[in-house]
């Protein structure tokens, strides 16, 4: 028989054990999904606790190795790394630089920046270069600046829009692509404008593209040109085209609108304004949309379309 003292000895080991193993599945140390292991018979509380210690300090150092890598190196904690990014796009992105050096493309002359009156206030040139963008859309730079400079002629402001009968724009305007649809949209756009903004355009992407006849690449170009604010990528056929081409999208897009949210995912943002500019022109010189000068283009070893082209 046992002695009184060994039976109580026992009898709390036993309770310990009784405890131990009624925990379920993830009530062991800190929810690590593990059950407690039983104490040994005889061995104290205090004891038991002991023993788990050192798994512990384990686990926690363990946790403790997860982080980032910054450059140089160092540890850091919520440091962005892009999850994906073109191969080659930096040496790319400077041979174009190269190739665009001497800026004499028609959107170096001709321009939604060059469209406007610098003579007139702040407020009419908004108004001049958000109508120069319209004027645009589907159509050369040469022709939109022909156009915008018969306006200019006849005085352009929203009051002269707006006081001008609809045959009489549509023969300023013309040939600008869709000129009869941009009529429309010019005189309820100035209107609106009138209205709602005292003449002057409003400064963000939102207002802008509920505008009639203002699409998103007009949007971010206005609000760079006009208001000075980098909102986003302006992506039009050009810009679609060549980063389609080069592989600057994780997968083909089908749309500008597609083109940009891709380019946005990974381009390092103090480069979103010259973008646009660096590759309209580059587009209308030598990455054409039909039979492309690739014999004459410093990226044509790294553009992966260059061999299908």
């Amino acid at each position: 028989m046992c002695s009184p003292q060994e039976f109580n000895m026992n009898t709390a080991g036993t309770r310990m054990v009784t405890r131990s193993w009624s925990r379920g599945p993830g009530v062991g140390p800190r929810g690590s999904g593990e059950e407690a292991a039983p104490l040994p018979r005889g061995k104290s509380a205090a004891e038991g606790r002991k023993s788990h210690h050192p798994v512990k300090r384990q686990r926690k150092a363990q946790r403790l190795k997860v982080a980032y890598e910054a450059s140089g190196g160092e540890k850091g904690e919520g440091i962005k790394v892009p999850s994906w990014e073109p191969q080659d796009w930096q040496q790319q992105l400077a041979n174009i630089r190269t190739m665009r050096s001497e800026k004499d493309a028609p959107v170096d002359q001709l321009g939604a920046e060059h469209c406007y009156d610098p003579s007139v206030p702040p407020k009419v040139r908004r108004y001049q270069v958000l109508l120069s963008l319209m004027l645009s859309s589907q159509t050369k730079d040469q022709v939109t600046a022909g156009a915008m400079q018969r306006l200019r002629a006849r005085g352009l402001t929203v009051d002269d829009i707006l006081k001008t009968d609809d045959s009489t724009l549509g023969t300023l305007i013309y040939p600008v692509g869709f000129w009869r649809s941009k009529v429309k949209y010019i005189k309820q756009t100035s209107a609106i404008l009138q209205q709602k903004y005292g003449g002057d355009i409003p400064a963000s992407v939102a207002e802008l593209v509920a505008l009639p006849g203002v699409g998103p690449k007009m949007a971010h170009l206005a609000m760079a040109v006009a208001w000075g604010t980098v909102s986003g990528i302006a992506v039009d056929t050009h810009v679609h085209r060549i980063a389609n081409r080069l592989r600057w999208t994780r997968k083909v897009t089908k749309s500008p609108e597609q083109t940009r949210a891709a380019l946005e995912d990974w381009l390092p943002r103090d480069l979103w304004h010259e973008v646009n500019g660096l590759l309209v022109g580059f587009g209308q010189q030598i990455c054409l949309p039909v039979r492309p000068r690739c014999q004459t283009c410093l990226n044509q070893t790294l553009c992966p379309s260059a061999q299908g082209l």
